[in-house]
Order: structure tokens, then C-alpha cells, then sequence
């Protein structure tokens, strides 16, 4: 594929060759090399010539492995560059003379299999001058993570080479590249390019984050920077020819953006041009022809921002520049916003139009911060400044770009690449160490072996046990063993496998009965997607029904959910929480077998769907059975879990329509006790997503706590909560219902059936309608915590349930001194009725001012429930 413009290795000059790209009157030299061949190659209209035929200027330490392929897999200008490289099972060395001042220094990378060597198996570290640019790299272990992050939301794309690309300054007039193998592995290089670029490309002094305007010196000269993002906001992504001047690459945004509706994409061809003739090679004009703005967003909340998250390296220091053009606007004051970096002011009342000097000005603002250790998601955002007033709060952004500073000589991140292929340095080791071992106590181990045999064998048989299997790695979390019984037919406990202790992961079936289940996994038994992949309808052999969760092993994202998913079930057992019957591993699949809900989704039988109502008495006992399961989940363990992606798809009703939450694909453990919140990136569903923790990154049960009241008034209105074709106020349900609930006028808006004449209790609907009031208050510590809301829902079934059998005779007020009072314990296996809701005994007339004390407490609920977290 195309080079991406994202930062990335950079400094191997080899040969020396000189070209001048025209860009208006500018002319630039550049150095340009095409590794592993004498063959020059002519891309785009620039001459890259073979390493072999390098001038007395640059030399090589070694002749290295001239190596080539006849395929090239990918779409790439550069595709004849790379079916050549030069591999080096040393260290191996480039000297260029004749090289002083600022340069850019990109490295090409393209993975091909050549006689003996696997390119998963490459590691290799590089050093330029003495500054280390990466250090036990793996090519194809980069572009896999590469991949996974621009295939998640918002972007589909596909790369399969790789580019690096560096910037510092030369002094010496000589530069020094050296590539250093690990040990017992090897290197290889496709293309360089070494290019010239003007002073004023970066310049020292800088905004701090969080400085209120102030400024810092970087100390440039002396540090290298590392592109890490080039990203053209809201525009298509720019090939290097029409960068002509330092041929950068530039990637569309989308992929990197929270949610890529929070900004429209605006395009402007007029005459534009540069606020400063010294930034004419900061970005080409193209870059400032399209941008992002937040005022025409219809699916937002005005509090919202446009949000971008980027994958960086902790304990770095990083510039970010930001690319700004006013393209509507022509007078001062019509466009004021913020910028925050890392959740840090980093400047606000932002007017392009005064600091370009007018509209059509490309215009560019350069930030500092450094990122602390542990975290590795830098954030930009651009929202309203509240301060500015209702008018002229729309955000703007046309360009993008994120830098790395060097720390002590260093800009090497040690990357985890997970399982890329045989260590062979690594497994030796371990192969020797056990030989030692065993050497060592061979004569002990016989001697407990013979013992156990003849101590543990049941009489007249033998115990044949096999080994654990070494297939997929997350069923074996927490200890999680598998005993060979459970995969053979007839083994013990068939029927309910997960109803054994030892059998916490269930049943390992084989992928033939997992075919035979679903019909060769037949396309009309599926009934569902999602980003793992499909889920099919599927009956096992015993005629038991299942619900079978097929991972797509293209889906990066979906296969990290897997893993999370099957961590969680694997200590997980509650009956308001979907079960999990068992797996199979075989052939590179990665399949989950749960039981099956036969009435689906929540949401399926509240709009979109040609199913019956549910009543108003079924509608509350599905919300307390996912209020248990949720609370569970948030008290079930020392630290908690939070689901983090609570929706009316995401509770499943089974026979008996009990509610059940699913899908714990992007569920985290709660924050320790001395902590208050999770740090990490937002994730979850558009419409339910708590805005503090869209904005903070700041996860909570308050987070789950927010969704749940977002699901309520969807239970309420029996509508999508997002719903673009409908008027502006009306688009985002939360913010629709909630208006009207604060009116007290909710019953404005419910579902068209449940208003007709005793479909509920009115009484019952106010509290209802205040609980989900509540759960979305906008800081999460005023938010109920999840067993306060099971509490309030289960007195809001009981006050139902009243007015129920007095037939609407009487005012359910006065019957509410009638209601006993219960306060449901947390059982794992309580009983319920048919609908899934507990059993409710009026066990006697009990205590009036005991009564009379509970209605009081449900009262106050709006006032006083939930003001801390657990």
C-alpha cells in the first residue's frame, strides 16, 4: 500500500544522488536509494538509485544479502522499490558524506520471504550518529498494530509496507547509520531517502500545554524528532506527489477520530494562501483546502467535542501541530473554540480568522507536552468555549501532526509484538534449562511418578490423561484447565459444563461439531454481527440449543475483544449474565458456544422489529434483571468490572423473557481502592457513552450507571437513541428525554402504546422516569450507584403491581402503604417468575411506619440517592 505518512524509522542514506523537486520557485536535495539491487528506478518522477552502484561519498561496512522478490502484495506508488532489499545478519553500516544542516530521513520497509529467512523473525535495532531511532524492531510485528488500530472505528484500511520517518540536525558533515541485529536474527532495508529541509520548518520556541499561553524552548538542535501522525482532517489522503517539496505522506483522520460524525467535512478551492511567507514548507496548500467543523454535527451534543485518539510511546516528550484555514467565515468573533491536548487546556477563545490575518489563511499552531509513563493515548480535541457565549462556538481543524522527541540521545520504543513466530534465541535458552532440569532430577521425578501411578490407579483400569492443549492462549486465564473429558462425547457433565468447578471455560468441542450445529455455518442461521464477527443460531447434538460466536480472524479489533470476553466468562457465573457453554480452537478458529436467548434483544421488542409490546410490569422486570447483572458485575469482586458498553442489544431475553446482559468484549476491571477511576480509552456505543468519561477518559461504574439511564428512557420512549432524520432537539434521545423529564412532562413523549388507558401506573412511571433522570447527571459522583437503582426499580415494580390488583379502583398513593417492603438481597440464583422478575409476597400487613418511612425514601430519590460512588 501506500507509504503511511505516520512517523516511523528513518535514516538510511546511502548513495548519493541528487534530485530537485519543484515546488514554485523552491528547490530541495534530496538523496535517494533503492536497497539491495544496481538498479535505478524512476517513482513518480524522482530517480532512486541501486545501493550496489553508490559513489566514493557513502560507503557500506559490508556487502550485507542482496535479496528480491517477483510479487509485490499491496498497493503502493512505491511497489518497484520494493521487491528489493538488503538484508545483514551483522552489524552493518552506511557512512554519507557531504551531509550538513536539517534533514528529513525516511526509511522504507516492505516484508518479503526470501531462501531462509522469515521476516517475522527479524529483529534488529537502528542508530543514526548515535541516536537510537528504534530498537528491536519487527517489521511485520509494526505493520499488524498498524493495521488493527486503522481497521477499528471509522477507518477500513490496509497497509503492507512500512515507512519511518526522522528529522534532526547534522553538524558533522558526515552522518552514520548502523543497523544491529539481535542475535541470531537479522535485518533488512528496501528504500531511503535523505531530504533537505529549510530552518524554519520547526521552530524552537513552542506553547506549552496547560500554560495559559505560555511559551518553551525545545532545544531542537540537539534532539531528534520522529513523525509519528500526519493526518489531513477532513479530507482524502495525500500521496507524496502532491507534496512536492519534502514528498510527505498525509492519511485521512477518520480512523483515528472517537466518533468521525462529531465534525462535517468542509471543502474550499479558492485562492488560498499562506498566513506567513516563512510557512510555505510547514504543509502544502492542499492540506488547507478541507478541514472538519463542529457546527453543522447533528448527531452531537453541544457539550461534545471533536475528539481524536492517537497511539503514542509513554515517558516522550511530543509536539503537535495543528493546521488551521477559515473557510466561511469572513469577519472576526464567528468562530471561537478550545483545544485541549491530554485533557489539558491548550488554548481557548481559538479565532482562526484574527490569528491568520483573514480568511483562507493556512495558519499552524505548534503545542508541547510530554506524556507521562503508563499511558499511551494522546488526545486532541476541539470543542465550544463556553465562554464565548451561544454564537460563534464552532471548532476547525484542517491538518494534523504529532512528533517525538528524543530523550537522552533515544527515540527507541521497545514494542510487544505478541506471537510473530519461533524465538529461537528465547526457546533455546528455555530448551536448556529444562534439559538441565530434568537431568538433574530425573531419578526424584521417576521415583513420585511410579509412586502416584500405583497409589492413584483405580483398580482393574488404567487413567489415560492427555495435556492441556497449547491452541488459543485466553481460555487458559485464571488457571483455567481443561480436562480432556469435557471435549469427549459422552464425557461427564455434557449437558451443563459450566455447572463444574473445574470446568469454568466449559466444554471444547470439536470445529466438526461445530459445523454439524450450524449447517456448515449456514449465512440464514446467523442472527447477528458484530465486530468479532457473525454469531449463528445452532443446535448441538443433545438438541440443546446455542448461540455459536464465530471470530473473524481478519477483525484485529474484534479478536481483542475475544480475548477479554472469554477472561471475563471464565470467572463470571450470575443468572442475569448470558453463560457461556464452551469453545472450540481448532484450524486457526476461535469460536464461543453460549446459550441461546430465544427473545433476543431488548431493542428488538421495543421498535424496529414486528413483535408484540412489551407490557409496562415486563418492561420494569427486564431492567431490574440487567440492573442485577450489572450490579454484580460492580460488586461481584474486590475491584469490580465495568461492562463499559451497556445497551438495549446488549440485554438478551430468554424463554422466559429473563434479562441478561451480554457481550463483555469491552469490559475492564473497576479501579483499585486507592484509586477512583480507570485510565483508558473511550470506548463503548454512540448515544449511551457517559460524557464525563467521553471527555476525562476517566472510567467508572457511573459510566455503566450513565448507559443504564440512557436505556431506561429507551425502554420508555421506544425509540433509537440516535436518530438523524429527526428534527435537531430531537435526534439524541438522552438529551430529548431528559429535557422533557426535567418538565415533568416525560409522558409527552413515551411510547405511543404504553399511553393508551391502563397499559401503567402513572405513579409508578414518575419514579420510573426519576431514576433515569438521575442516572444522567452530568458529573458521576451524582449519579445512583447500580444496587441503588435495583432497590428503586424493584419498589417501582412493587408500586406497579399494586395498581395492578386494585384494578385502578383506588389512588396507588393510598395503596402504597399496602406494598411491603422489600429490599432485594444479591443472590446469584434467585428465583423469578415467568417475565424473569422476583416473586412478590405480601408476607403480612407489616409495620405502617415502616412503610410509610420507605415511601418517604423513594420520594426523596431525586434529591438524595447515589451522591457517591461505591
Amino acid at each position: 500500500m501506500r507509504v503511511q505518512g505516520l512517523g516511523v524509522l528513518g535514516l538510511y542514506f546511502l548513495i548519493v544522488v541528487v534530485v530537485f523537486a519543484r515546488n514554485g520557485n523552491s528547490q530541495t536535495n534530496a538523496i535517494l536509494v533503492n536497497c539491495g539491487t544496481n538498479s535505478s528506478v524512476n517513482v513518480e518522477g524522482r530517480n532512486w538509485v541501486g545501493d550496489s552502484s553508490l559513489g566514493k561519498n557513502v560507503t557500506l561496512s559490508s556487502p550485507g544479502i542482496e535479496a528480491s522478490t517477483s510479487t509485490f502484495e499491496g498497493d503502493s506508488d512505491y511497489a518497484s522499490l520494493y521487491t528489493t532489499a538488503r538484508f545483514f545478519t551483522e552489524r552493518f553500516n552506511y557512512t554519507i558524506q557531504g551531509v550538513q544542516g536539517n534533514y528529513f530521513l525516511r526509511l522504507h520497509f516492505y516484508p518479503f520471504a526470501f531462501e531462509n529467512y522469515n521476516a517475522n523473525e527479524s529483529y534488529f535495532s537502528v542508530e543514526a550518529n548515535g541516536l537510537k531511532l528504534v530498537s528491536e524492531f519487527n517489521v511485520p510485528g509494526e505493520i499488524m498494530q498498524k493495521n488493527s488500530y486503522l481497521q477499528g472505528p471509522g477507518g477500513n484500511s490496509t497497509i503492507s509496507s512500512l515507512v519511518k520517518e526522522y528529522f534532526f540536525t547534522i553538524e558533522a558533515n558526515v552522518m552514520s547509520l548502523d543497523f544491529i541485529p539481535r542475535k541470531g536474527s537479522f535485518g533488512f532495508i528496501n528504500a531511503i531517502e535523505v531530504i533537505q529541509v529549510a530552518d524554519q520548518l520547526f521552530l524552537d520556541s513552542v506553547n506549552k500545554v496547560g500554560g495559559n499561553g505560555a511559551k518553551g524552548s525545545l532545544n531542537l538542535r540537539k534532539r531528534g524528532i520522529e513523525t509519528m501522525y500526519r493526518l489531513n482532517v477532513g479530507g482524502p489522503a495525500i500521496n507524496p506527489d502532491k507534496d512536492s517539496e519534502f514528498w510527505r505522506q498525509w492519511q485521512m483522520d477518520s480512523s483515528y477520530m472517537i466518533n468521525a460524525d462529531a465534525g462535517s467535512q468542509m471543502r474550499n478551492r479558492s485562492n488560498i494562501t499562506y498566513s506567513s511567507p516563512n510557512d510555505t514548507s510547514v504543509a502544502p496548500l492542499i492540506v488547507y483546502e478541507t478541514a472538519r467543523s463542529l457546527s453543522n454535527t447533528e448527531v452531537m451534543e453541544r457539550r461534545f467535542n471533536m475528539s481524536w485518539k492517537l497511539e503514542v510511546d509513554p515517558d516522550f516528550d511530543y509536539l503537535v501541530r495543528l493546521h488551521f484555514c477559515e473557510l466561511l467565515y469572513d469577519k472576526p468573533n464567528q468562530r471561537n473554540f478550545r483545544i485541549y491536548i491530554n485533557n489539558k487546556t491548550a488554548a481557548d477563545n481559538f479565532d482562526i480568522f484574527v490569528r491568520a490575518g483573514g480568511m483562507n489563511k493556512a495558519y499552524h499552531e505548534d503545542y508541547f507536552d510530554v506524556m507521562p509513563s503508563r499511558i499511551d493515548s494522546l488526545w486532541i480535541q476541539l470543542g465550544p468555549d463556553i465562554t464565548a457565549g451561544a454564537a460563534g462556538t464552532d471548532a476547525l481543524l484542517s491538518g494534523l501532526e504529532v512528533f517525538k522527541l528524543s530523550q537522552n540521545g533515544n527515540l527507541a520504543h521497545i514494542q510487544k509484538y505478541g506471537n510473530l513466530g519461533d524465538k529461537k534465541a528465547s526457546r533455546a535458552l528455555i530448551l536448556w534449562a529444562g534439559i538441565g532440569a530434568g537431568l538433574a532430577s530425573i531419578a526424584l521425578l521417576a521415583a513420585v511418578v511410579v509412586l502416584l501411578w500405583y497409589c492413584r490407579k483405580p483398580r482393574g483400569e488404567q487413567v489415560h490423561r492427555k495435556k492441556p492443549s497449547s491452541g488459543w492462549r485466553p481460555l487458559f486465564l485464571h488457571g483455567t484447565i481443561l480436562d480432556s473429558t469435557s471435549s469427549a462425547k459422552g464425557g461427564p457433565d455434557r449437558k451443563n459444563p459450566i455447572g463444574t468447578v473445574g470446568l469454568r471455560s466449559g466444554r471444547r468441542f470439536t470445529l466438526a461439531e461445530i459445523r454439524a450445529a450450524t449447517n456448515n455455518f449456514d449465512e440464514s442461521w446467523v442472527i447477528g454481527v458484530g465486530g468479532f464477527g457473525k454469531v449463528y443460531k445452532g443446535e448441538l447434538e443433545d438438541s440443546t440449543l446455542a448461540a455459536i460466536k464465530r471470530a473473524n480472524p481478519q477483525s484485529q479489533q474484534g479478536l481483542k475483544e475475544f480475548e477479554t470476553e472469554i477472561e471475563m466468562l471464565s470467572k463470571l457465573r450470575h443468572r442475569h449474565l448470558v453463560a457461556m457453554i464452551g469453545f472450540c480452537d481448532e484450524q486457526n478458529e476461535m469460536i464461543l458456544v453460549y446459550e441461546y436467548m430465544a427473545n433476543g434483544t431488548l431493542r428488538s421488542h421495543l421498535f424496529g422489529c414486528d413483535l408484540p409490546p412489551l407490557s409496562w410490569k415486563q418492561r420494569l422486570e427486564v431492567c431490574i434483571g440487567a440492573a442485577r447483572g450489572l450490579h454484580y458485575l460492580h460488586t461481584g469482586s474486590e475491584r469490580g468490572i465495568i461492562h463499559r458498553d451497556v445497551k438495549t442489544t446488549n440485554i438478551l431475553l430468554d424463554d422466559n423473557f429473563v434479562a441478561k446482559m451480554a457481550d463483555f468484549g469491552l469490559s475492564k476491571a473497576g479501579p483499585s481502592l486507592e484509586h477512583t477511576h480507570v485510565s483508558t480509552a473511550v470506548k463503548g456505543s454512540f448515544g449511551y457513552l457517559d460524557p464525563e468519561y467521553f471527555r476525562m477518559q476517566r472510567l467508572t461504574e457511573k459510566s455503566d450507571v450513565y448507559s443504564f439511564g440512557v436505556v431506561l428512557f429507551e425502554v420508555v420512549c421506544a425509540r433509537p437513541v440516535i436518530n438523524p432524520s429527526l428534527p435537531k432537539d430531537q435526534i439524541n434521545l438522552a438529551e430529548w428525554a431528559l429535557k422533557w423529564q426535567q418538565k415533568k412532562s416525560l409522558e409527552t413523549i413515551i411510547d405511543p402504546w404504553l399511553k393508551d388507558d391502563g397499559k401503567y401506573c402513572p405513579e409508578s412511571f414518575e419514579k420510573f422516569a426519576e431514576i433515569a433522570e438521575k442516572c444522567l447527571a452530568d458529573e458521576g459522583r451524582s449519579r445512583p450507584t447500580m444496587g441503588e437503582i435495583l432497590w428503586h426499580l424493584e419498589y417501582v415494580l412493587q408500586i406497579h403491581e399494586s395498581w395492578l390488583r386494585s384494578n385502578a379502583g383506588e389512588s396507588s398513593i393510598s395503596m402504597i402503604s399496602q406494598v411491603p417492603i422489600t429490599i432485594p438481597e444479591e443472590e446469584e440464583e434467585s428465583e423469578s417468575d415467568s417475565h424473569g422478575g422476583k416473586d412478590k409476597e405480601d408476607k403480612s400487613e407489616g409495620n405502617k411506619e415502616d412503610h410509610a418511612a420507605a415511601i418517604d425514601g423513594v420520594n426523596e430519590f431525586s434529591q438524595n440517592v447515589g451522591m457517591q460512588g461505591r
